[in-house]
């Protein structure tokens, strides 16, 4: 997949508080890995899954190859605009 780092970090920035240690949990990896996932830079002692960035637009582009961080991301996105949704109603 191909997201600009600048999409990536709002999408993190979107993420209801405990997310990061929820996907964590739930993917049985450690915080840190996951915030080093979406732009941090502190050593972990796991690595992040594969991404790379290039030069571009928005921060910059970058390809990621392993999508599980970032579609359990989405997942608790769409949950949160479902709770959001009930609650107007």
């Amino acid at each position: 997949m191909i997201i600009t780092f600048e999409e990536l970090r709002n999408i993190k920035h979107s993420l209801p508080t405990g997310s990061i240690k929820r996907i964590a949990k739930e993917l049985k990896m450690e915080e840190q890995t996951i915030r080093n996932y979406f732009g941090a830079k502190k050593k972990s002692p796991q690595s992040i899954p594969d991404w790379h960035k290039s030069p571009g637009p928005g921060g910059g582009i970058l390809r990621i190859e392993d999508l599980t961080v970032l579609n359990l991301a989405k997942q608790i996105l769409k949950e949160k605009a479902t709770v959001a949704s009930v609650s107007k109603g």
